[in-house]
């Protein structure tokens, strides 16, 4: 009988069906198929499977790799149905098959309100929609609400009102290289939204609130008025409300930005490193008390109630689920006495998250979560075993030094894919930040045990907000420092998938001593390195003209080459947030990014400038037309800001004009109008707010 060595992979049976999942949800999403695609590819692997089964069985065995393949083929065929199941514009109840723009709207409101600077937010349910008189028709789905602070509403979780607003579909801003805000809502089953005035909507005297959810949330409220009470700092209140139970409304932005800059922000967002502080605390109250026959059973049930009701409190985010997922696989394991391997178990709460929301998958918290685990599984222990220290102090640090640095080698990609940045002090600040944020989530904890003691709780409130207070001062110096972070980082998709090629090859290379892996790695950085330049000379060519959409403000860049001039509202340069998130992301994939605020232009209206070839007018004032025009002055496009008081037949009589563009700071009903005059006189008309950012290349 011919030997059959055991397949690499065959230990971890979670790998290999996680993979296959998230194949089929990839291509489900990517391919967008219909229904009934979908059923006829589950049906033509059902054929394959039964065919397989009547083979006769000496066929079997031969062919014993097939029967793996189509086991796999059932579960990228499950991801596919899931992911399908899970996009709500597919599902026959949604309330958008039925809803017409000024329907009445039967809703429910799913959170307490969220107070913003001029608005309340809120995500509520679609229970039904007006079809007729005296008629609902009941729907599926969630919309977003903004309530003005013109009086303040009368609702709270489970409150139903009735809408008559139309509602707007989300869209995203149009910018170049800017958040898909419209995939990010729909993967969370939102499609909509409403700007409301008290006259916009009828509160209803019923709730329709589920019991459980207003418990988290009474306790999420309790949780917040105990930290309040007893910490009195602005900027320590926020981190102590972000680190306990995730509630991020108070927390200072210039401080979140020193956190993000040096590589510490998974200290306030919650996540593994919290459920990991909490284990490690109840399996030390645990070890204390005898073993017997009871303890077996009673510690794990205890950990999983405190662990998934901490995570339910938190908001169950992607990051702390998989944690708590991964506890559970875990605790379950040694119920079962089966001391499963790390990979199996954590591709285990992958498998289990990903059947429950196949749109995990996007999330950026998901993926570094799953990076940094799976990085400190595989790279903790062969860095912490190159050096040996006998003092215990120094060999603490050199452990924790190791696993910062072992999470951060397969976490390096993700972060400079997403936030184009990459911290290079994070070492310094998690040798710091770390332990002491452990201790300070350990005090809360014990401040909320303690909170009906006056005295108590006032003295742990002073400890912690001197701990909070001298660890926010440590991470602001570190942020200070010139070098503390590498910002501007632009990489491909393919410079993405490279730097994974190169990680991988290395780590082959230096675990087995494999020469070819160690040639594919360098491969794949020599190609890494030719797509940057290739990207470098592209951008150095560049030439064009960007008008950003951005909400009640002007922002225009003209770019030539690596250097990029600014006209536009000051406030945009000088409000980060703004910036940041309308600005920054393309600036930086037009390799612009590093000189950017040198270059700002003066206030220019109502001149002709020309950049390269073409002619561009700014225009925020009424324009003063000669009484007789012999000649049109040609231009290339017009940029209309600020609400100005412009006809376009004026416009028409004085230009012979291209392209006409209405900026961000205007008005919708003037936008409005000048669009159908533009349609009435056959000019092109491009509108910011609706159609996007504005790119013309030159």
């Amino acid at each position: 009988m011919p030997f059959h060595p055991a397949p690499a992979l065959k230990p971890y049976p979670f790998v290999r069906l996680v993979f296959a999942l998230i194949s089929g949800i990839a291509l489900s999403w990517y391919l967008d198929p219909s229904f009934n695609s979908v059923i006829s590819i589950g049906i033509a692997v059902a054929c394959l499977v039964a065919a397989f089964s009547l083979m006769p069985e000496s066929k079997r065995f031969a062919l014993h790799w097939l029967r793996g393949c189509l086991i796999l083929l059932l579960f990228a065929w499950a991801g596919m149905l899931l992911t399908w199941r899970q996009n709500i514009e597919n599902n026959s109840s949604w309330f958008g098959q039925v809803y017409k723009p000024g329907d009445p709207l039967l809703l429910t409101i799913e959170e307490p309100l969220d107070e913003k600077p001029k608005s309340y937010k809120a995500v509520a349910t679609v229970n039904a929609v007006y079809a007729s008189e005296n008629s609902w028709s009941n729907s599926e789905g969630k919309v977003l609400l903004y309530f003005k602070k013109d009086s303040a509403p009368q609702i709270d979780y489970g409150s139903q009102i009735i809408v008559r607003k139309p509602l707007q579909e989300i869209q995203n801003s149009g910018n170049p290289a800017a958040l898909d805000y419209k995939r990010y809502c729909l993967f969370q089953g939102i499609t909509h939204q409403a700007f409301l005035s008290r006259d916009d909507y009828t509160v209803l005297p019923n709730n329709n609130g589920n019991l459980f959810r207003r418990f988290l949330f009474l306790t999420r409220n309790a949780a917040l008025r105990t930290i309040q009470k007893n910490i009195h700092s602005q900027k320590e209140l926020g981190i102590a409300e972000a680190l306990l139970i995730g509630y991020r409304n108070d927390l200072d932005k210039d401080v979140v930005q020193a956190y993000s800059d040096t590589g510490v922000v998974h200290i306030i967002a919650i996540s593994g490193l919290h459920i990991g502080v909490i284990y490690s605390l109840l399996v030390a109250l645990f070890s204390i008390v005898r073993s017997s026959r009871f303890k077996k059973w009673f510690q794990p049930v205890l950990i999983l109630l405190v662990i998934w009701g901490f995570t339910l409190l938190a908001g169950a985010a992607p990051s702390i689920s998989r944690a708590a997922v991964m506890f559970t696989c875990v605790l379950f394991g040694k119920l079962l006495a089966r001391h499963g391997n790390v990979y199996n178990t954590l591709a285990a709460s992958a498998f289990i998250l990903l059947a429950w929301n196949p749109f995990y998958l996007w999330d950026v918290g998901f993926q570094l979560s799953y990076a940094a685990v799976l990085s400190i599984s595989l790279f903790f222990n062969p860095l912490y075993k190159l050096l040996y220290i006998r003092n215990k102090m120094l060999r603490m640090m050199w452990q924790l030094t190791a696993l910062t640095t072992s999470a951060q080698i397969l976490a390096l990609p993700l972060v400079v894919f997403h936030f184009h940045q990459f911290p290079l002090l994070f070492l310094l600040s998690n040798l710091v930040a770390v332990p002491l944020s452990s201790f300070i989530l350990f005090g809360e904890l014990l401040l909320f045990c303690f909170s009906w003691l006056p005295a108590a709780a006032s003295f742990i409130g002073d400890v912690l907000q001197f701990m909070i207070g001298w660890m926010n001062s440590f991470i602001e110096h570190i942020d200070r420092i010139p070098f503390s972070v590498a910002d501007g980082l632009h990489v491909l998709i393919w410079q993405f998938f490279l730097l994974y090629f190169f990680i991988i090859g290395c780590s082959t290379w230096l675990f087995r001593k494999t020469i070819p892996a160690l040639i594919a790695a360098m491969a794949s950085l020599i190609t890494f390195f030719i797509l940057v330049d290739v990207n470098s000379t592209y951008h150095k060519q560049q030439q064009k003209l960007v008008i950003y959409n951005v909400p009640h403000h002007s922002a225009i860049d003209f770019i030539s080459g690596s250097a990029c001039s600014f006209a536009g509202d000051s406030v945009v340069l000088a409000d980060a947030s703004i910036r940041n998130f309308n600005l920054k992301a393309a600036n930086i994939r037009d390799h612009v990014y590093n000189a950017y605020f040198p270059n700002t232009l003066p206030n220019v209206n109502d001149v002709i400038l020309q950049f390269g070839p073409k002619k561009v007018v700014l225009l925020d004032c009424p324009l003063s037309i000669p009484a007789k025009v012999e000649k049109k002055i040609p231009v290339d496009v017009i940029v209309i800001c600020r609400n100005a008081n412009i006809s376009m037949t004026d416009l028409q009589a004085l230009f012979d004009v291209d392209q006409i563009v209405v900026d961000g700071s205007n008005s919708q009903w003037k936008t409005a109008q000048w669009k159908k005059d533009c349609e009435q006189l056959h000019l092109r008309f491009h509108s910011v707010a609706s159609d996007g950012a504005f790119t013309m290349k030159i």
